[in-house]
């Protein structure tokens, strides 16, 4: 090889490490930090802690398909590059917002390749799995079935509405949880100290209490905790090279707590503040009240929601618990934020305090089901309109006894109910409010004879 051959092979390989040691550089601090190897991953302990499920599994050999369900940032993408790289398994990333069957189609001839070729197994991450519709989950099951690939699919959405379940029946699910703020602590300082991947060559000194700011601000999200920390780091080289508190508050504002409208946490959320009304707590009713709206919650739907927790949980224990709710909807859709916002809390303060009852509701539901099992009954001759001469002829109203007629306008011994349903009591009052005193009417009245 020729002195000018060696030289611009020489410049060539220079230019290359430059261009690699820049691309690396742009790499977002999230990226570059993912974890390496299983030690260095944090969080998780409950799948990956000695003698857990997942753990045994990998240090058994056992590679097995899997969804992976979690909340943004809790580390779905990096576990499953871990899991191939400890099985020394080919990797192979798809996301399903880009991703179609002919994608899937090209993973199975670079399986099936590498499988003859080098006699290694397969494992195939899809990204945002409930993307994909059925047609296109299908597409797995044949390749699943005869070992083609080592599946591994990552959701924030419920598996069991979003995946089919010829799939689910075809792999595990592990359920990720969002990080602690220890462990998000930990996250951040390795990326303040890590000299090759992280901040480590800009010695960033960092305030404890900043720290723990933007660790509290990252909700759990190890993928949010980086991104503020990365803002952070540009302003800190302006600043003296000091991480302050002023400067963590300055990166972390606007930020909102996980909740995902339309998908698991939001209804969970509904339900946690439902059940706390129901279950006389205004202090954790007021708590999940909060949440919601803090993530951004529509609060004419809370709205409609506290109206629906009035008539089902509280009903005529408390009637005044229906138009309050009603006016704090009429209020909020007049005042708007925030000033409408206190007018819904005061309304489920007000239900959470309020004596309880469901009478109306179980009655109801207790009447369809009898309507749906009996069909159309004849409505009792004596109880049928007459407006005409054929109607009376006909025995409409015969027998008809009327109310105010009666001593305190109660027809003692009459029936209301079709005839094939003359002992049937559906609403049955609580013994709480004003539905105590109405059991205590109804009981003497129905008490009276005929």
């Amino acid at each position: 090889m020729s002195s000018g051959s060696r030289s611009r092979e020489r410049h060539g390989a220079a230019v290359s490490a430059e261009l690699t040691a820049g691309s690396a550089a742009l790499r977002p601090l999230a990226d570059r930090m993912r974890p390496r190897k299983l030690d260095e991953y944090l969080g998780q302990a409950h799948l990956l802690a000695p003698g857990k499920p997942l753990r045994q599994a990998l240090e058994g050999g056992r590679l097995h398909s899997m969804v992976l369900w979690g909340p943004p940032g809790t580390g779905k993408t990096t576990l499953a590059r871990l899991i191939a790289s400890h099985a020394q398994a080919q990797f192979l990333a798809l996301s399903a917002v880009m991703a179609g069957v002919k994608d899937i189609r090209a993973a199975v001839e670079q399986a099936r390749a590498e499988r003859q070729a080098r006699g290694r197994p397969t494992v195939l991450f899809l990204d945002e799995v409930h993307r994909f519709n059925k047609a296109q989950q299908d597409t797995f099951l044949p390749y699943l079935e005869d070992g083609t690939l080592i599946f591994i699919g990552a959701t924030t959405e419920n598996p069991s509405f979003e995946i089919i379940s010829a799939l689910l029946s075809r792999a595990r699910v592990y359920v990720l949880k969002a990080l602690s703020v220890e462990d998000l602590m930990a996250v951040l300082q390795a990326a303040l100290s890590d000299p090759e991947r992280g901040l480590g060559p800009d010695q960033i000194r960092a305030q404890p209490e900043a720290l723990d700011l933007l660790a509290r601000a990252a909700d759990g999200d190890a993928r949010r905790a980086l991104n503020m920390l990365e803002l952070a780091a540009g302003l800190v080289a302006a600043r003296d090279g000091e991480l302050t508190l002023a400067i963590a508050q300055e990166v972390a504002s606007g930020g909102r707590r996980r909740f995902d409208k339309g998908g698991d946490q939001f209804y969970d959320q509904i339900s946690a503040l439902h059940k706390a009304v129901r279950g006389t707590d205004p202090d954790a009713a007021l708590y999940w009240l909060a949440r919601m709206l803090d993530g951004g919650c529509d609060p004419l739907y809370i709205a409609r929601r506290v109206v629906r927790m009035a008539t089902e949980d509280i009903g005529l224990a408390d009637p005044r618990a229906l138009s309050l709710t009603l006016d704090a909807w009429q209020a909020y859709e007049r005042l708007g934020s925030p000033e409408g916002e206190l007018a819904i809390a005061e309304a489920v303060v007000y239900l959470a305090c309020a004596p309880k009852s469901n009478a109306v509701y179980v009655a109801m539901g207790e009447v369809t089901e009898d309507v749906e099992r009996f069909g159309t009954l004849e409505v009792p001759a004596r109880l049928r309109n007459a407006p005409t001469r054929l109607m009376k002829e006909l025995g409409h109203g015969q027998g008809y006894r009327y109310a105010h007629d009666e001593p305190e306008a109660y027809a003692a011994g009459e029936r209301y109910l079709p005839d094939e349903l003359p002992d049937r009591r559906y609403y049955r009052p609580a013994p709480r409010g004003l539905e105590l005193r109405i059991a205590e009417a109804l009981a003497r009245l129905r008490d009276k004879k005929t």
